[in-house]
């Protein structure tokens, strides 16, 4: 298995309610969507020691899967309308498990 972790700073004037529930919706719709996604969970609410605004959370079968994901045009559509638009800071990390 592998794990996909992402840290997201969102640009001030978009750190609101509604731009994070449209990450988290629109992530968590890809379940059932993308082949060798096994989990997926986006965190949107944080604590006042959170240097973070959106954590995502995912499990993939293998590395090809992730890879697959990354290409996926559900996904791409996704980042590219609910996510990039709005981030300021892009954290990654991948690990085998």
């Amino acid at each position: 298995m592998v794990k996909h972790i992402i840290l997201w700073k969102l640009k001030a004037e978009h750190n609101t309610a509604e731009v994070k529930l449209g990450i988290k919706t629109g992530l968590e719709g890809l379940m059932g969507v993308i082949p060798g996604l096994l989990e997926i969970k986006v965190e949107t609410e944080t604590l006042d020691s959170s240097n973070v605004d959106v954590m995502l959370y995912s499990v993939f079968e293998d590395e090809s899967a992730l890879k697959g994901y990354a290409q996926h045009p559900e996904h791409v559509n996704v980042a590219d309308t609910k996510v990039r638009p709005y981030t300021a800071v892009r954290s990654c990390i991948d690990y085998e498990c």
